[in-house]
């Protein structure tokens, strides 16, 4: 099940990367640059949602699917991330938090599996609710402006990347504390 449309639109995150990234290289103006920007992120997030309707949907639901899909959001996550930190819109350490709980997390939850215990990994709300945070977060610091007149995107956009900073290494901390004793029980 490599070639089906979940799985393209999958793979169409990952190829999104360069392109958000390249934006900012453009000969135009920065308003158009971050409009560009934000839009592409946007669109490219909402397959994510739509990826894993269409899998069950579809019945095209794979293993292959399974994997690729969180991959590819942590690679359009911290390819925006870092983005974000080379324009001075995100503050590095946030750009570290962030980058860092991926790894160990994506790490933790590959061991876990591989010793069959990632059902004490599996994503929990607090996971959700930090990659909600995210989701928002970095659209308004890619955009990066006053939106409708109304919303000042780049104070919304610091406010929420720190909340999803902070709820970052709370959910770190959880699924920590949740294989906690699994690795006990192997160190032993």
């Amino acid at each position: 099940m490599f070639w089906t449309i979940p799985t393209l639109m999958t793979w169409a995150r990952i190829v999104a990367i360069p392109l958000i990234v390249g934006v900012f290289y453009l000969p135009l103006d920065s308003a158009t640059r971050n409009l560009i920007a934000t839009v592409m992120f946007v669109v490219f997030a909402a397959t994510d949602w739509l990826d894993g309707y269409l899998a069950r949907r579809l019945n095209q639901v794979s293993a292959f699917g399974a994997f690729l899909d969180p991959v590819a959001d942590k690679f359009l996550v911290c390819a925006s991330v870092l983005v974000l930190v080379h324009l001075g819109r995100a503050d590095v350490f946030v750009g570290l938090i962030i980058i860092g709980r991926e790894i160990a997390i994506s790490a933790l939850r590959e061991w876990m599996a591989q010793i069959g215990a990632a059902k004490s990994v599996a994503v929990h709300m607090i996971g959700k609710l930090k990659t909600t945070a995210q989701m928002v977060a970095i659209p308004f610091l890619l955009y990066d402006g006053m939106l409708f007149g109304l919303i000042n995107t780049h104070a919304w956009g610091v406010w929420l990347i720190w909340l999803a900073a902070v709820m970052t290494v709370w959910s770190m901390v959880y699924y920590l504390q949740k294989a906690l004793p699994e690795i006990k029980s192997r160190v032993q």
